[in-house]
């Protein structure tokens, strides 16, 4: 556990990473890290990547290269004794809304707790941050595809994970849900946790969260990311 007794203290480390798919080549040549308590947000055109390595760090595509999630105060040459699965530790939160259309949004958070952990009593407030409050009971088929949008990223309230991956967060969001978002990254960076987030859209982060940015470019370009290291925390 990290020093706020939440979340361990672990790094995402890559080097060399590329991706192939369907015999052609995706990405090459990545490198960044990021640690628990900073956040990556990846930048870069459409087709350049940022979805796959998405997958990949959630475990979804193959990959060549190497790539860690290792946990941060272990020793060097010494073994960790947490032996929880690394995908018990991700929320990956991508274009497709993963909710059931006939559930109600209650059933919806209920199934994601049982599936990744959590208690069911963080429903309600999760839903009034989600600016969905007073819909508890409303089918998520019935939803406008923001509120399809709000009610899968309340997964990450309900069923707190370390290691969120979020695609396009702010896709189908309006002014006030790109607010929302940036919010939301904050207050996990804070707790201790890690965001890896593939953003067209400029998400204006708070002053003291650290952040990093890996931009993606084509695969026909010299160099296929340029990597910003700006972990430390703005003044």
């Amino acid at each position: 556990m990290n020093q706020n007794g939440k979340f361990p203290s672990l790094l995402c480390s890559a080097n060399n990473l590329g991706c192939i798919r369907d015999g052609y080549p995706v990405f090459a040549n990545i490198d960044f890290s990021v640690k628990s308590g900073e956040a990556l947000i990846v930048r870069g055109p459409n087709g350049s990547g940022k979805s796959s390595l998405l997958m990949i760090l959630s475990g979804i595509l193959p990959f060549h290269g190497k790539l860690a999630f290792t946990h941060a105060d272990t020793p060097p040459n010494q073994t960790n004794d947490n032996d929880t699965p690394i995908s018990q530790l991700i929320h990956h939160v991508g274009h497709q809304n993963a909710m059931k259309s006939d559930l109600t949004l209650v059933e919806n958070l209920k199934f994601w707790i049982a599936l990744s952990g959590g208690n069911d009593a963080a429903i309600p407030e999760a839903l009034s941050k989600a600016g969905l409050a007073g819909l508890d009971n409303f089918t998520a088929g019935h939803l406008s595809a923001g509120q399809k949008h709000r009610l899968s990223l309340a997964r990450l309230l309900v069923s707190p994970r370390p290691i969120w991956i979020l695609d396009e967060p702010s896709s189908a969001l309006d002014t006030q849900g790109d607010i929302w978002i940036a919010q939301l990254i904050d207050t996990h960076i804070a707790q201790g946790g890690m965001a890896i987030t593939a953003t067209h859209r400029s998400i204006q982060l708070g002053a003291k969260t650290p952040h990093k940015t890996l931009t993606m470019k084509a695969i026909s370009s010299r160099a296929n990311s340029t990597y910003e290291n700006s972990s430390k925390a703005r003044p």
